[in-house]
């Protein structure tokens, strides 16, 4: 072989050596592209953990590897161990400690230096270190030999170091199993500047994704919170509903795992997913959110008249009597300024008789107005004789006529059902669409996106007799007739409401199913949420401990 023919052999080697490198640069970069857009669209803190280490390990053909995350407690800093993986030892359980942010251990000295950290075999590793390998907590505990590491931190983009992650073990066999000398010594590669450079980029861009998913969990617990500031608005606003949201949610979500979990009948190919379950939570918490913008005097309305205008009856009777009595006197003053005592006597009498027969009347009219004024069905009878008490009049002490019950007061004595007129009912029904419209300007996540749609429609009913837009079946949710079962269920068997008593269980779950056999509730629904029995928990226990 000439020379010129050895120099072009050896140049075309080199040539296909740069090309085999330049093939798996590009496989690294595509690979490193997937795993910066997987790491960046999950938001699970503990997805997300684990998807570092099986990306990071799988580029570098790593047997294990290790995820430690910066804290602060108490204005001290240190490394928390947060997840491990290990192929040799799969079932092994990942421990909870913390190590002090400083050099005095691997992952300590890469956190604290920001550089990486490459260990050939950490069984050796220089005397001049500050650090050290316990082999005996690890490898000997569990059978394990380590040997190559790389240690990488992780930096943000604001230049500081959030975590660390390790490496343990560069294979050149995925399969092979790491737990002798001999296998160290077969199967173990150490880990070359380009794993350096393959780790470093994807310690990165796990740190920006790793302070996002932190960020998000912030705003999430923001959120929670504002929730939970809303749910106590709700119940001061109006107490005698307290608890209300809270139960109707825990109801909903529960049917809602229930019908997740059947594998036939009806709901066999519905299932919720965990995004779907969190919508359905918010939308439950706030779907009487509506209610602060309600007349307070209207929404904790517990009898016909407002304690205002039942105090203003009652201090009318009160007078009304004064003033039969004052009459009365008035009138035995002047028989006997006319004809004496004992001429009068006769007409004492007769003034007495007509007081007593009064008073009697009067007594009776106020039990007839107070038993109007408790909200329940008002008869023909109790009708009449209001009508006949509004007819009745009196003089004040000014010398103006009065009539007993006024025309507006009777008109709210006269209720048919309920302590609401027509138009307190509509109020109240308002509080639908003022939550309708205060959720829509929340900018929800898409995730959340149809958190106003599901509580728009709790009170509609399938056969379109509900309110606000009095819509039917099909264009109802699975998740609004849920809630609808689940609100309807709770203002039946509530005990917190002093309007009314709470309805006894088996006449609740009748109510319910004599409405699914009208056409207004989901019949499948109340079937699966009777023979659940998934109520006995918001029954059985406080609502406070939810």
């Amino acid at each position: 072989m000439t020379q010129e023919a050895g120099i072009e052999r050896s140049l075309e080697a080199e040539l296909e050596d740069a090309r085999q490198e330049l093939t798996r640069a590009r496989s690294a970069l595509q690979e490193l592209s997937k795993v910066g857009m997987a790491l960046m669209s999950e938001r699970e803190p503990a997805q997300l953990f684990d998807l570092i280490l099986t990306q990071a390990r799988a580029l570098t053909v790593s047997d294990g590897g290790t995820l430690y995350l910066v804290e602060e407690e108490d204005g001290e800093r240190f490394l928390r161990f947060l997840h491990s993986q290990i192929d040799t030892l799969p079932d092994l359980t990942s421990p909870n400690f913390k190590l002090p942010l400083n050099e005095n251990s691997i992952a300590g000295y890469a956190a604290t230096t920001g550089q990486p950290l490459v260990l050939e075999d950490v069984y050796e590793i220089p005397g001049d270190m500050p650090f050290s390998h316990n082999k005996a907590a690890f490898d000997e505990k569990y059978g394990y030999r380590a040997k190559s590491m790389l240690v990488v931190p992780m930096i943000d983009h604001k230049d500081r170091v959030v975590g660390v992650l390790q490496l343990i073990n560069r294979k050149s066999d995925r399969t092979a199993e790491i737990r002798t000398d001999e296998d160290s010594d077969r199967w173990v590669l150490p880990y070359t500047e380009r794993e350096v450079a393959i780790v470093s980029s994807l310690a990165g861009q796990a740190a920006v994704s790793i302070e996002n998913g932190m960020l998000y969990q912030d705003i999430e617990n923001l959120f929670a919170g504002f929730i939970k500031a809303a749910v106590t608005a709700i119940d001061r606003r109006d107490p005698t509903t307290s608890g209300h949201s809270v139960r109707v949610t825990e109801l909903t979500c529960d049917v809602a795992e229930i019908v997740s979990q059947q594998t036939e009948g009806p709901f066999a190919d519905k299932h919720f997913s965990e995004e779907e379950m969190k919508q359905l939570r918010y939308a439950g918490l706030l779907h009487d959110f509506g209610k602060v913008a309600v007349k307070e005097e209207t929404l904790i309305k517990k009898n016909k008249l407002s304690p205002v205008m039942g105090a203003r009856v009652e201090s009318r009777f009160k007078l009304i009597r004064k003033t039969l009595e004052t009459d009365a006197a008035n009138g035995r003053t002047e028989a006997v300024s006319e004809k004496g005592k004992e001429g009068a006597a006769e007409d004492l009498a007769a003034i007495d008789a007509k007081l007593a027969e009064d008073l009697a009347t009067l007594a009776e009219y106020w039990e007839a107005v107070k038993e109007a004024n408790v909200p329940r069905i008002l008869d023909e009878e109790a009708a009449e004789v209001l009508q006949e008490i509004a007819q009745q009049s009196f003089v004040d002490p000014d010398g103006k006529e009065q009539a007993y019950i006024t025309p507006h007061e009777l008109h709210f004595l006269q209720i048919k059902r309920g302590s609401l007129d027509e138009n307190e009912r509509k109020q109240i029904q308002a509080h639908v669409v003022h939550s309708y419209d205060f959720l829509l300007n929340i900018p929800w996540t898409e995730e959340l996106s149809r958190i106003a749609e599901i509580v728009r429609g709790h009170h509609e009913k399938l056969d379109g007799s509900g309110y606000p837009d009095g819509v039917t079946g099909d264009q109802l949710s699975l998740e609004t007739r849920i809630m609808t079962v689940c609100d309807i269920f709770d203002a039946l068997t509530a005990s917190d409401r002093p309007y009314k008593k709470a309805m006894p269980l088996e006449k609740a779950l009748q109510v319910l199913q004599w409405e699914a056999k009208d056409g207004m509730l989901d019949t499948d629904l109340v079937d699966l949420f009777v023979q659940s029995g998934v109520y006995k928990k918001v029954l059985e226990r406080d609502w406070r401990e939810f």
